[in-house]
């Protein structure tokens, strides 16, 4: 693994996304709780994963994360269910969270520049919130597209360039330290998430899929960009608590919601 690979790994190893709410007195509460948290916060991952429409087919995920999706994707019945993650602690969580529900899928540690699979064996791959921390983001939607079937779907989050989130980070890490001509893609390299993590514009998200035939993007507002729930391993403290407090999600709401600005890029790509 190479250097800026492992240093992505070494990140989300420390803390899976989403561990933070991963509360309880036993393995099945804490990962229940997760789940709840997970779509109260985030209720548009349904509509865009449709994981009732799996039923029947070969689906793999990449990055599992705590598995919460997975699990959603295994009581919809699929054919066959695998699971991939580049961190050995993702696997672990959501294999635990399986064996509590006794629900089943393959689950392996895997690099998403390199998938392990033979050339078009799935007919869907989903993937939130997970691709553009690869150092090589376009090999990664490449191998996507190898191993899915002719007729195959695509339905990926990644971040989107133009977000409130992107405007924070400026604020935070560009104009208060006099540095405001710092660029977006060089924040949210250094201090979003993991090192190197990347946002895209719609534009730049379609031609990252370029090779598909149909391809349909959308932005979205996250809960990141109206403050709500965790902010992740890097941000924490008393700004941003008082921010959290004098936030206008209702304005933000309003102004932001039906337009092309928020962190969430959605992408769904027929090959």
């Amino acid at each position: 693994m190479d250097n800026e690979k492992q240093a992505v790994h070494d990140f989300w190893n420390a803390s899976s996304c989403g561990e933070v709410y991963a509360e309880g007195d036993n393995e099945a509460e804490a990962y229940r709780r997760h789940a709840k948290t997970r779509y109260e916060l985030e209720p548009y991952i349904s509509e865009f994963a449709r994981f009732d429409s799996v039923r029947g087919l070969d689906v793999l995920e990449i990055g599992v994360g705590l598995g919460a999706d997975h699990q959603r994707l295994a009581e919809a019945g699929p054919q066959s269910l695998t699971g991939i993650d580049l961190t050995e602690r993702a696997i672990a969580h959501t294999r635990k969270r399986f064996d509590s529900l006794g629900l089943q899928t393959t689950l392996q540690v895997d690099d998403a520049e390199r998938l392990s699979f033979p050339i078009e064996c799935f007919d869907l791959v989903y993937s939130w919130g997970v691709i553009h921390h690869s150092p090589d983001t376009e090999r990664v939607v490449g191998e996507i597209h190898r191993v899915l079937r002719p007729g195959g779907v695509a339905r990926v989050m990644i971040y989107h360039k133009w977000s409130v989130v992107g405007f924070l980070l400026w604020i935070r890490y560009a104009l208060m330290r006099g540095k405001p001509g710092r660029s977006l893609a060089w924040l949210y390299s250094t201090y979003l998430e993991s090192p190197g993590t990347k946002a895209y514009t719609r534009s730049e998200g379609a031609r990252l899929f370029a090779a598909f035939r149909d391809v349909e993007t959308k932005a979205l507002l996250s809960f990141g960009d109206l403050l709500l729930g965790a902010s992740g391993q890097r941000h924490q403290g008393p700004l941003l608590a008082i921010a959290r407090m004098l936030w206008p999600r209702r304005l933000l709401r309003q102004l932001l919601g039906r337009g092309n600005f928020g962190l969430y890029l959605l992408i769904e790509a027929r090959k």
